[in-house]
C-alpha cells in the first residue's frame, strides 16, 4: 500500500494540480493542518531536481502566508479558535509561561521552532500572535526560517544528492515513512510536554 501511494505521489508530482496542492498544504500546515508539506515537496523535488529551489520558494511563500493566518488566529481569535487548535494538538497547559518567554526570547523561538520539522510551525504562528510579537519581525523571521533554514536547505540537499536520496527512499520506503510519521508524533509529544 505504501509503495503504491509513493508511486502515485511521484507520478503526480509533475501533474497539473501539484503546485496548487503544495501551496494549499503549505498554507494550511502553518495555521491548522497537521501534516507538513514535505510529504509532497520531497517527491516533487525528486521528480525535477532543477526546480528544487523554485519549489522551496513556492512552499516557503505559502507557508509564510499561512503563518500570517496563524498569527491572526493567535492575535484575534485566541480565546476561541486558537485555544481549540492548541488543545487539539496537545499544547496549552502552560501557554501563559510560553507567552512570557516570548517577551524575552521571541526571535529565538521563531528561529528554532520554525526550522525544526518535529515541532509544528502552527504553534509558533498562533502563539506569536497571542504573545503580541511584533508582526513585521514575525513575517521577516518566518521568511528566513521557512526558506533559508527549512525548505531551502531541503532543496539544497536534494539538488546535490537527489539520485542517492531517491534510491535510499525507494529501497527503504516503509522505514522512511515510519521515520517521518515518528518525527511528526515526537513533535506533538514535545509540544504536549514541553509547553
Amino acid at each position: 500500500m505504501l509503495r503504491g501511494l509513493y508511486d502515485w505521489t511521484m507520478a503526480n508530482a509533475a501533474g497539473r494540480h501539484a503546485w496548487a496542492i503544495l501551496a494549499a498544504v503549505s498554507f494550511a500546515e502553518s495555521s491548522f493542518f497537521p501534516i507538513p508539506p514535505d510529504v509532497m515537496l520531497i517527491p516533487m523535488m525528486l521528480a525535477d531536481r532543477k526546480r528544487a529551489f523554485l519549489l522551496a520558494a513556492w512552499c516557503a511563500f505559502f507557508s509564510v502566508l499561512g503563518g500570517i493566518a496563524g498569527y491572526a488566529i493567535g492575535a484575534l481569535l485566541y480565546d476561541t479558535l486558537g485555544l481549540w487548535l492548541i488543545a487539539l494538538y496537545g499544547g496549552g497547559e502552560s501557554v501563559e509561561t510560553f507567552r512570557e518567554g516570548y517577551a524575552q526570547y521571541g526571535t529565538l523561538i521563531i528561529l528554532i521552532k520554525g526550522a525544526v520539522p518535529m515541532i509544528p510551525y502552527k504553534f509558533v504562528t498562533i502563539l506569536s500572535g497571542f504573545a503580541g510579537y511584533n508582526f513585521f519581525a514575525f513575517v521577516m523571521w518566518s521568511i528566513v526560517v521557512r526558506f533559508f533554514m527549512r525548505f531551502g536547505l531541503l532543496a539544497l540537499l536534494i539538488y546535490w544528492f537527489g539520485a542517492p536520496i531517491r534510491d535510499f527512499i525507494e529501497k527503504r520506503l516503509e522505514l522512511t515513512i515510519l521515520a517521518t510519521l515518528g518525527t511528526i508524533i515526537v513533535g506533538f509529544l514535545i509540544v504536549r510536554y514541553a509547553f
